[in-house]
């Protein structure tokens, strides 16, 4: 019996120090998690708050940077902008020394055949000659042609040494021509003509298109004027808010001699902007042999086409035309539609009846003043003291509304409805025609003018250039005009002149922000594009990295099933003791660390002051609680069920799982 107490205490014993030990374990993992109340929101609770927190300073990080950068390309551009502005103020003085030494512009020298070249680089018009006659032979002030011509520099953008044609007056007769190295004769070779313009001014009303004078015994250039023969016209012209790019040619006919113009079709590109943003560009005509055009505006086509088809009216007349003899007979009937001849009005059609009549059911309104005007003299206007009734008439004073007409004043009248029983004046269906014989049109005869020029390319030949124009705007600018035969002659003529004012116009060109700004004048919708433009990334941007409130997202995630408590087995608990037994065999000093350790974190939650929660985090851990309990509850019953069914030989695994059950 004494070995048996002796085992007995032993066993109560181990059991006692088993016990402190779990409680200290216990209360260690706690301290170490200490987030909530309960166990199972110490684990949860902590990667929440944890969260929480990363949340927030992550989202308010990402977003702070993002602004930062934005912020940061916005004040780039502004000063970007703000240099661009400043730069473009001292380009005029100080960056086309740079360009110029940078550039090294030098005058076009023309390589390979050419029949006209003029640069204008000498400063003078050598060679041109400026026309003395009148416009349209008639002997006015207005018809001379006395519009000035001088040679300068661009205003924007100018090259050092680069100067071109200008026309200098508004709303005046311009003309002036040269002569060509030698005439140009249609044959075998390709016509190329090419030169600059540039609106510096803008334009209103005028056109800057060149003529190409036919080579005729009688040309005389000091008497070109408007109906001058030319063999082709081409360049820009506007009138109105109808931008042109012309490209017309003199065909004659090969039985009656006589010459026609014929127009090429129009471009089917927006020709505006060539005329607007004050740039130089460069015009292209290129006649080839096999009777095709093109028509490039800075080396881009914009048109072409064939002589034979693309032009208004056609080179080639119709085979057949109308007999103009032939006359449309007296009884040619082309009515497609006649009235019924069968149809009778019926006999209760009314037509005496008007359409409106008076509403019999309205009233006067109170207050209608019959005696009083509908509008009275203003009193606050007098004759004026220089008026003259002999030369100005009767002074009549202007004349207002009547204040007293708040109602309604003058002779009253019912207003006026739709009269129910108007059916208008009768008129009987119409039916088909049976003698309906078609539109009559004259017979067609054999065209006696008929030809047939498979060539149209090979017009009449030309042997100078001219310049006959009117325009609203001054300060029109040419240059660079080059009459070859071969496009690789062209392009290089076009580099070493148009290509550098090219460059110099896109090293001197504003910043995309000014750009939207300027645009924004002409057109101020786009204030609204931009608002939306700018407004909505920064929308977006807010939307998504500003912090949100997780507390719904924890809520749920509390409650996974991995984080209820759950029964043991009885296998489960024999191998708990198991452990605690091997836990109970290690040294007495780490013991008494562990002891000293959990009795400073347990006398710190203790005795410290609680931590400082958020609001949120409260409401988070209130919420975990109320869970805890319920599981909590559940826990217990299944442990109890778990103890009645293992059986009364597992004494200390059953004690255990009660004490555990008591614990929590």
């Amino acid at each position: 019996m004494s070995c048996h107490c002796r085992k007995r205490a032993r066993k109560t014993e181990w059991e006692g120090e088993r016990g402190r030990r779990r409680e200290i374990e216990k209360h260690r993992r706690e301290g170490t998690h200490r987030v909530a109340a309960t166990r199972m929101t110490n684990q949860g609770q902590g990667q929440t708050a944890t969260k929480l927190i990363s949340m927030h300073s992550q989202g308010f990080w990402l977003c702070l940077g993002l602004l930062c950068i934005s912020a940061n390309a916005e004040f780039m551009a502004d000063e970007v902008e703000m240099a661009d502005s400043d730069e473009n103020s001292e380009e005029t003085d100080v960056n086309e020394d740079e360009l110029s030494s940078e550039i090294k512009y030098k005058t076009p020298q023309p390589i390979g055949e050419v029949y006209f070249t003029e640069t204008f680089d000498s400063g003078r018009l050598a060679g041109w000659v400026l026309s003395k006659a009148k416009k349209d032979d008639l002997d006015m002030e207005t018809s001379k042609y006395n519009g000035r011509w001088e040679i300068e520099e661009l205003k924007e953008n100018r090259v050092p040494g680069d100067r071109g044609l200008v026309l200098k007056s508004r709303a005046k007769h311009h003309a002036i021509s040269a002569a060509l190295a030698k005439p140009f004769v249609f044959a075998d070779k390709p016509l190329i003509i090419q030169y600059e313009v540039n609106f510096q001014d803008g334009i209103d009303c005028g056109g800057a298109y060149i003529k190409l004078l036919a080579d005729i015994d009688d040309l005389n250039l000091e008497n070109f004027y408007d109906k001058t023969p030319y063999t082709i016209m081409f360049g820009p012209d506007k009138c109105g808010e109808d931008y042109k790019l012309h490209f017309i040619f003199r065909h004659k006919h090969p039985k009656t001699g006589v010459f026609e113009e014929k127009h090429a079709k129009p471009p089917e590109v927006d020709l505006k902007k060539f005329f607007t943003d004050r740039k130089t560009h460069l015009y292209t005509l290129v006649m080839y042999p096999d009777d095709t055009f093109e028509v490039l505006v800075d080396q881009i086509t914009v048109n072409k086409g064939s002589l034979l088809e693309d032009v208004v009216p056609s080179v080639n007349p119709p085979k057949e035309i109308e007999d103009p003899s032939d006359e449309k007979p007296d009884d040619w009937d082309e009515r497609a539609k006649i009235p019924d001849p069968s149809a009778v009005k019926p006999e209760d059609w009314d037509e005496s009846e008007p359409a409106q009549i008076e509403d019999l059911s309205a009233v006067k309104p109170d207050g209608w003043l019959d005696d009083e005007p509908i509008y009275i003299p203003d009193p606050s206007v007098e004759k004026p003291l220089d008026w003259n009734e002999d030369m100005d008439g009767e002074w009549e004073t202007p004349r207002i509304s009547n204040p007293a007409c708040q109602i309604g004043c003058g002779e009253w009248k019912p207003p006026m409805i739709d009269n129910p029983k108007y059916k208008g004046v009768w008129r009987p269906p119409m039916i088909d025609n049976p003698d309906y014989q078609g539109i009559w049109s004259p017979r067609k005869i054999p065209n006696p003018d008929y030809f047939e020029d498979e060539h149209p390319f090979l017009l009449t030949s030309f042997s100078a250039l001219g310049l006959e124009l009117w325009s609203m705007t001054s300060d029109i600018f040419f240059d660079n005009f080059i009459i070859c035969s071969e496009k690789e002659v062209a392009d290089r003529w076009a580099a070493a002149g148009w290509g550098v004012k090219r460059m110099t116009e896109d090293a001197n060109e504003p910043g995309v922000l000014t750009q939207l700004m300027t645009a924004a004048q002409d057109y101020p919708w786009l204030w609204l594009i931009y608002l939306v433009t700018a407004g909505l990334p920064i929308a977006l941007i807010t939307s998504f990295c500003w912090p949100r409130k997780v507390k719904k997202k924890y809520e749920d995630a509390e409650y996974k099933k991995t984080d209820i408590c759950k029964p043991q087995t009885k296998g489960a608990l024999e191998q708990e003791v198991k452990e605690e037994k091997a836990a109970l065999e290690k040294p007495a000093d780490l013991e008494e660390e562990k002891k000293q350790s959990d009795g400073e974190i347990l006398e710190k939650e203790e005795e410290g002051e609680p931590e400082e929660k958020s609001e949120e985090e409260i409401e988070i851990i209130e919420g975990r609680e109320e869970g805890n309990k319920s599981n909590k509850s559940g826990s217990e019953d299944e442990m109890k069920e778990a103890d009645e069914s293992t059986g009364s030989g597992d004494g200390p695994a059953k004690s255990v799982r009660k004490r555990r059950a008591r614990k929590e």
